[in-house]
């Protein structure tokens, strides 16, 4: 809820971008072409996440910090409306806020693609992961999972200098987000309840061919909700892949990702509301003492 109504702090004064420097720090100190290497800068920054939690000795505070989906829909309106208003420059140039993605070819399909994909995936990311590690671990578990993401987004890449180095960061950052990928995924079908059966057929079937096993569940749930087709070939620095299709209706246009944003703030809601029973549940039972 901080986030929300706050937002982010300032970058330079922001926790996260810190750490971030720090970790580039170390990565000078530790970088090697191995994975063993990788481990060892994996461990320093989740030790240092977790330490900075403990040290904040709030939950409150470290999910509110870890938490950005309030800057997320922000940024995914302002490059909407860019794209609605037909100025593709412009939304090509924001694109890189969201997306890692080569921006320079995308027409108004593949930038409305790109930035619903995004909105879904970075919801499990920048909402759902810091409320569900920070429920089940308290301020370390927040913090700590804040520091994984970071690393991956730092060194998670599949390029020469990380294919080994960024390893570790990136298969504990898959796992770090499993169950919360799939808690978004229900938490859209529930609150999409008309496409419900195509929510869960798209994440079953579609969502398996995606190489990232959770942003394939979040993109595919949000895919079908909006009854739109996401994923397909695309180009990241330089090089092209070849993604699978996910949802089995037409391309999105500029409209959809307002609806997409939507989507993801009801999300956040419902989460909210998740988290505000399991605490009223848990007060209760302090009180009867069960």
């Amino acid at each position: 809820m901080i986030d929300r109504v706050v937002g982010e702090p300032p970058a330079d004064a922001h926790p996260v971008a810190e750490f971030g420097r720090a970790m580039k720090r170390v990565e000078q100190a530790l970088w090697a072409d191995r994975r063993l290497a990788g481990v060892a800068y994996t461990a320093v920054g989740v030790a240092i996440g977790a330490a900075g939690g403990r040290m904040m000795k709030s939950t409150t505070t470290a999910v509110a910090i870890a938490a950005a989906g309030r800057e997320l829909r922000r940024v995914a309106m302002r490059i909407g409306e860019a794209v609605a208003d037909g100025d593709l420059p412009a939304a090509r140039t924001q694109l890189p806020t969201l997306v890692g993605r080569d921006p320079a070819e995308l027409n108004e399909f593949g930038i409305a693609a790109a930035v619903i994909e995004s909105v879904a995936e970075n919801s499990v990311d920048a909402v759902i992961a810091p409320a569900f590690w920070g429920a089940v671990a308290g301020a370390p578990g927040a913090a700590a999972y804040r520091a994984i993401n970071t690393m991956d987004a730092m060194v998670g890449r599949r390029n020469e200098r990380y294919r080994n180095f960024g390893w570790a960061a990136a298969r504990l950052d898959d796992a770090a987000n499993y169950i919360p990928a799939r808690v978004f995924a229900v938490l859209v079908a529930v609150l999409s309840r008309a496409r419900a059966r195509q929510i869960v057929d798209a994440v079953r079937l579609d969502a398996p061919a995606h190489p990232s096993p959770n942003a394939g569940v979040a993109e595919a749930a949000v895919a079908a909700a909006l009854d739109r087709k996401l994923g397909g070939p695309l180009s990241y620095e330089g090089v092209a892949e070849e993604r699978p299709f996910l949802g089995t209706g037409y391309h999105p246009e500029a409209d959809d990702i307002e609806a997409a944003v939507r989507l993801a703030d009801r999300v956040e809601i419902a989460a909210v509301g998740l988290l505000v029973m399991a605490g009223t549940i848990d007060w209760l039972m302090d009180r009867s003492g069960g």
